[in-house]
């Protein structure tokens, strides 16, 4: 394992490359990025960083997004079999005709979502600032595509705006349950329970603090609370037990785990670097049209 280490940084370093990885990558992975962190952190570093290569450790849709606001930069997906069920949830044809039945509306898209979803929209947000992009969007409709759980958190937020909302999901986060929930505050009822948006409602209005994974790690870090239940994806736990030794974080009962996110290994970003491969590579139209609705979403932050 150290070989391979070594092996990755001497090619990086050859390449001018850097190693973007999303909070849920596992540990060898997250050790090994130059930059760890959520969707919108990575999308802010892809788009300032001066680095001509960029590997993305996540799913299709970062590296996609990382492309579109650095198209000057090579992007590469270490594994082309990591994408997001939840982005494949949602066509073009789909968005354009919930587009066509709301004229008036302005669409607002998760960033977990593929670049011609992006095209299609007016704004992108992420779960870390997506009740103020639709609080903020000049409409009184407002198309939210494709996750439900984080639209009806931003519905709640935001009740003089209506919400027309997709029946898209993040698989890992809907299927926890209120009754696990429930159960931990029993066995732990000294810890601080923090949410992910993604999670349903019910799991939401049980929970103390709703907040995208950086929102999750910067609050864990500062607060004098010495346990917490951290109801979102298993990788994020890893990282807050390594960043803060003294504190206990527990998941909501089992772990929860994004089968795809973890799909991506140590060596998978060496032969990336290796073979230059897997190359993100997006029509021209379709990019511009994309990078106008994350480039809008960037003065939300």
């Amino acid at each position: 394992m150290e070989d391979l280490k070594r092996k990755t940084d001497e090619l990086k370093k050859r390449k001018n490359a850097v190693i973007l990885a999303h909070n849920y990558q596992i540990e060898e992975v997250q050790l090994i990025a130059d930059y760890l962190g959520d969707s919108l952190e990575l999308s802010k570093i892809a788009s300032r960083i001066n680095n001509k290569m960029i590997v993305f450790a996540g799913v299709k849709f970062m590296a996609e997004t990382a492309k579109i606001l650095s198209p000057e930069k090579r992007v590469l997906l270490p594994r082309l079999d990591a994408g997001c069920p939840m982005a494949d949830m949602i066509t073009e044809d789909e968005l354009i005709e919930l587009k066509q039945e709301h004229k008036k509306a302005k669409v607002v898209t998760y960033v977990n979502s593929s670049v011609g979803i992006k095209a299609e929209s007016d704004v992108c947000c992420t779960s870390a600032n997506a009740v103020s992009v639709v609080k903020n969007i000049e409409a009184d409709e407002v198309i939210f595509v494709p996750d439900r759980n984080l639209g009806t958190y931003v519905q709640k937020m935001v009740p003089e705006k209506r919400m027309i909302l997709f029946e898209g999901y993040c698989y890992v986060h809907n299927k926890i349950k209120k009754e696990e929930i429930e159960e931990m505050r029993d066995i732990y009822p000294e810890a601080e329970f923090l949410v992910h948006p993604e999670a349903r409602m019910e799991v939401i209005n049980l929970s103390d603090k709703v907040f995208s994974t950086s929102g999750m790690l910067k609050y864990a870090k500062e607060s004098n609370k010495k346990q917490f239940v951290i109801i979102t994806e298993q990788g994020l736990i890893e990282r807050l037990k390594r960043e803060n030794p003294e504190k206990e974080f527990y998941p909501a009962k089992r772990p929860k785990i994004c089968s795809n996110m973890k799909r991506t290994a140590l060596i998978d970003i060496y032969d990336s670097l290796k073979k230059d491969q897997y190359e993100i590579n997006i029509e021209e139209s379709i990019l511009k049209r994309a990078y106008n609705a994350l480039n809008k979403m960037l003065k939300y932050i």
